[in-house]
């Protein structure tokens, strides 16, 4: 019987916002703090290959969101942000076990979210809009007052209007 596994990419456990944390994902995607400014409260990676970028940001704790909706709540938010709220489709939303998350204190609420979303780069336009799917997940730590996001898109249509994160990327680094 032939075997369907997915190959294992390499990883690399990164250190984030100068150490405080670390995260371990695909070595694929680069850190753009080396080629634009990036936020202090964000740490932003990207694989320019296939236009994915993943996100890990620092908020004040949303006092006013109940913890079983943060994740959709935040994921709202970004497509108001990204003037998508009307294109926003909701594929799941979920609250992650303790078991599964066994490095963070037991009482801390992790929900998580995927839906798909119309968004465009910096100053692009609605016209050039891609079909983006985003993972989102939301830990909140309630002891020292942050939701702690981590955002994941991935590309499922490309519009043809769209400059890609390649050409971009390349014509930073020329």
């Amino acid at each position: 019987m032939p075997d369907f596994a997915v190959p294992v990419e390499p990883c690399v456990e990164r250190p984030l916002f100068g150490g405080a944390i670390s995260c371990t994902f695909p070595q694929r995607f680069q850190d753009l703090s080396n080629i634009r400014e990036v936020p202090d409260h964000q740490e932003v990676f990207a694989d320019p290959n296939r236009d994915e970028s993943l996100i890990v940001e620092l908020l004040d704790l949303k006092h006013d969101v109940a913890d079983s909706q943060s994740a959709l709540w935040f994921l709202q938010d970004l497509a108001n942000e990204q003037d998508s709220a009307e294109d926003l489709v909701v594929e799941s939303v979920s609250t992650v076990a303790p078991s599964d998350a066994p490095f963070l204190d037991p009482a801390t609420v992790v929900t998580a979210v995927v839906g798909q979303m119309a968004v465009s780069k910096g100053r692009q336009g609605r016209e050039a809009q891609n079909t983006v799917r985003v993972y989102l997940a939301n830990i909140r730590l309630k002891g020292v007052g942050t939701d702690v996001l981590i955002t994941a898109y991935e590309p499922l249509l490309i519009s043809y209007l769209q400059v890609s994160f390649s050409e971009n990327y390349l014509q930073v680094c020329m």
